[in-house]
């Protein structure tokens, strides 16, 4: 059975690609540039990222 190798430089390559596709397809169903898709992209990630650190310090048991 073959493997490819683990350190393979082609699929960060095909990984953005896909990435940049999906943003462009995106931002032309929602008739929105593709620089502000990945802005608000970019900022709801954050915010969400945000509010689970938040979360999870308030489950945390305090010492």
């Amino acid at each position: 059975m073959h493997r490819p190798p683990e350190n393979s430089p082609a699929l960060p390559s095909i990984v953005q690609w896909l990435f940049d596709l999906a943003t462009c397809l995106l931002a032309r169903s929602l008739q929105m540039p593709a620089p502000l898709v990945r802005a608000i992209g970019l900022f709801v990630f954050a915010q969400v990222q945000e509010a689970d650190r938040r979360l999870l310090a308030l489950c945390r048991p305090s010492r």
